[in-house]
C-alpha cells in the first residue's frame, strides 16, 4: 500500500508509516534542518529513510498531480504552533496553520485513509469550533470554501450540508481522540490529538486501541512488589521519597493487568551520566553534557522514576523544565540528544543534524514513533481487513 507523508519533520510518524508496511510515494517538509537529518540517515543507509522520496519545500507549492499511483494513506503533523501552549494561539489567523494543506491533500489524492496528529492544545475551548471545522472539512473535503469566504461561514455551510443528510461525492468517516503516549509504552507523558479517517466506501469500522500501560502498574511494581527497584538495583536509601505514590499503591487490591509505565530510568539506564561520567558518555553518539540547567517555579525537570514530561521544541528557546532530568537527589541537568531520542522512541542508530538546541527543536516537535506505530499499524490492518 502507498502513502504520502506531509510535514515529516524528523520522521517520527513517517517511520511508523514505513514500519507498518506502507510505501511512501512522497515525503515533504520545508525545514532544512529536519530534511538534513533525513538525508544524513538516508546516506548512512538507515531504514526506512533509504526509500523515502524526500522533497524539501513548502507544501503549498507541492503538486499532487505528479503522483501516478493510488494513495492508500495520507499522514502528517500540520505545524502546531497556532495551537500549542508555547505559540501565539492564533489558530486560523496564523499563517503557520497548515491544516488547509492537509485537507487539500485528502481532497486531491482521495486516499483510503488518513492520520493527522497535533498538540492537545487544539482541543482547548477557545479552539473548539475551529477543531470541529477541521473535522468537517476532512469529512467532506470536496465542499471547499468559496473565494474570500470567512471560515465560520464555510463552517456553517458544512454543518448545514451534514444536517441535510443528502451527501454526494467524496466523504470520510472521521474519528478524533487525545492519547497519552505513556499509556502505550513511551517513556514520556506526551498527549497528542490523533485524527483518523477512512473513506466512506471502504466500510471500515474504527476503534482507537486500548492502552497497554498504566501508572497504577508502575506504582505496584515500585511500592508493592518492589520489582522495579530490584531490576534497576536501586538500594532503599537511593529511592525517591514518593509518599503520594506509596499511598496510591497501597490502595490497589491486586496487580493491574496493564504493563507498567516506562520511566526515564528504564529508557536511559544503560547510558552513562554525561555530567558525572563524561569520558564514558563519549562512546555514545549525541550523548554530550549540555550545561546551564537550573530549576525555578514551574520548571523542576522530569523525575527519573516516572515517564518524562512532554519534551518541548521551544518557540522562544529551549524551556527549562520539560527538557531536564531531575535526579533522585534533586540535582538537575539537561537531557542529551540521545536521551531525548530515546524518550521519543527513535532508534539509537539515528543521526540528528544540527546543534543541541536545533536538534532538541526537531525532537520536541516529533511524534513518538512507538505511539505512531500503534495507530498506523491498526489503520494498515483495517485496510487489509486483518483485524
Amino acid at each position: 500500500m502507498n502513502a504520502v507523508e506531509l510535514f515529516v519533520g524528523a520522521g517520527g510518524l513517517g517511520m511508523a508509516v514505513s514500519q507498518a508496511g506502507f510505501k511512501p510515494q512522497l515525503v515533504v517538509d520545508w525545514d532544512p534542518w529536519a530534511c538534513d537529518t533525513i538525508r544524513q540517515n538516508k546516506k548512512a543507509g538507515l531504514a526506512p529513510f533509504t526509500t523515502w522520496p524526500l522533497v524539501q519545500g513548502d507544501v503549498r507549492d507541492v503538486s499532487f498531480s505528479n503522483i501516478s499511483k493510488t494513495i492508500d494513506l495520507v499522514t502528517g503533523g500540520p505545524p502546531c504552533q497556532p495551537f500549542s501552549m508555547g505559540g501565539l494561539h492564533r489558530a486560523f489567523l496564523d499563517e503557520r496553520d497548515m491544516f488547509p494543506q492537509a485537507i487539500r491533500a485528502v481532497r486531491e489524492l482521495q486516499p483510503k485513509a488518513f492520520v493527522f496528529e497535533n498538540v492537545k492544545g487544539l482541543t482547548r475551548a477557545s479552539f473548539s469550533s475551529y477543531l470541529e471545522y477541521i473535522c468537517l472539512q476532512l469529512q467532506y473535503p470536496s465542499l471547499t470554501a468559496k473565494t474570500k469566504e470567512p471560515w465560520h461561514d464555510h463552517f456553517l455551510r458544512l454543518e448545514d450540508y451534514k444536517a441535510r443528510g443528502k451527501i454526494r461525492g467524496l466523504q470520510y468517516k472521521v474519528a478524533m481522540r487525545v492519547l497519552n503516549a505513556a499509556n502505550y509504552g513511551v517513556p514520556q507523558k506526551r498527549e497528542r490529538i490523533l485524527i483518523v479517517g477512512f473513506r466512506s466506501d471502504m466500510n471500515v469500522t474504527w476503534e482507537y486501541p486500548i492502552h497497554t500501560h498504566s501508572n497504577d502498574a508502575l506504582l505496584w511494581s515500585q511500592w508493592r512488589s518492589g520489582e522495579y527497584w530490584e531490576r534497576h538495583k536501586v538500594a532503599k536509601r537511593h529511592r525517591p521519597d514518593d509518599e503520594s505514590g506509596k499511598a496510591r499503591a497501597q490502595k490497589l487490591k491486586a496487580p493491574p493487568a496493564e504493563t507498567p509505565w516506562v520511566t526515564v530510568r528504564d529508557a536511559i539506564a544503560d547510558l552513562p551520566d554525561p555530567e558525572l561520567h563524561p569520558l564514558l558518555a563519549k562512546a555514545f553518539p549525541d550523548h554530550r553534557f549540555q550545561p546551564g540547567a537550573r530549576t525555578y517555579p514551574g520548571h523542576t525537570g522530569s523525575p527519573l522514576d516516572e515517564p518524562a514530561k512532554t519534551l518541548k521544541a521551544g518557540v522562544h528557546g529551549v524551556p527549562g523544565g520539560e527538557n531536564m532530568l531531575r535526579r533522585t537527589d534533586g540535582t538537575v541537568r539537561y537531557f542529551t540528544v540521545r536521551e531525548s531520542a530515546r524518550l521519543q522512541t527513535f532508534p539509537d542508530e539515528m543521526i540528528f543534524h544540527g546543534s543541541w538546541s536545533e536538534t532538541m527543536r526537531q525532537l520536541g516537535n516529533a511524534v513518538p514513533t512507538k505511539l505512531a506505530h500503534v495507530i498506523v499499524q491498526r489503520v494498515h490492518d483495517r485496510l487489509k481487513g486483518t483485524s
